[in-house]
């Protein structure tokens, strides 16, 4: 992670995911997404608690439902209540930058490597929304923002994975596949998922 900016892959990461949640059509809320048996709705919640989760023993404050059984915070203005959530994540992060080891529910981390696993979660998201949401082509998980991740999705995926269950298995893409389809395998997503016929 030395070469990899975690605090800019962060606003990177956030920037795409209020991206997508902006695009998010009315009547798409409730579209299936490639995490299994969640919706739009229930991902966007998910990501939203995720970023407080991840901040939780540096804020003193957890999220208000666990991210993995969210309460729904789609309402009125969902952009707001998500750019709430990523204000509080990046002041934590950032209150730590200055620190060697900061607490994360991952154990002591640099607040650069942990602002970089909030990245990859936010980032991941981001695309199941936007390719459960007809924005595939308008709002794609760039190549930049996947290469940039791949340092962090290396050390904490397979952890994740193998701990708690919480990744699917990889999917294989060709060697010669892009950054992107890449990060998207190795988290147990499919680069080519496409929502079900109805």
């Amino acid at each position: 992670m030395a070469s990899v900016d975690g605090f800019k892959l962060l606003a990177d990461a956030h920037d795409y995911l209020r991206t997508v949640v902006r695009g998010v059509p009315a009547d798409a809320w409730g579209n299936p997404t490639p995490c299994a048996e969640w919706t739009v709705r229930q991902v966007f919640n998910h990501a939203r608690l995720d970023q407080l989760a991840l901040v939780m023993q540096l804020t003193d404050i957890g999220p208000l439902s666990d991210p993995f059984s969210p309460d729904d915070a789609v309402g009125g203005d969902p952009l707001a209540d998500l750019g709430s959530a990523l204000l509080t994540a990046t002041t934590a992060w950032e209150s730590g930058r200055q620190a060697e080891f900061v607490p994360t529910p991952m154990g002591p981390m640099p607040a650069s490597v942990g602002a970089a696993a909030g990245a990859l979660d936010a980032a991941l998201h981001a695309w199941d929304i936007a390719v459960a949401t007809g924005q595939r082509e308008s709002a794609p998980l760039n190549d930049e923002l996947a290469s940039g991740l791949e340092d962090i999705a290396n050390q904490i995926v397979d952890f994740v994975r193998n701990s708690f269950g919480k990744y699917g298995p990889v999917v294989e893409v060709g060697s010669d596949a892009s950054p992107a389809a890449k990060l998207l395998g190795f988290s147990g997503r499919n680069p080519a998922w496409t929502p079900a016929a109805p």
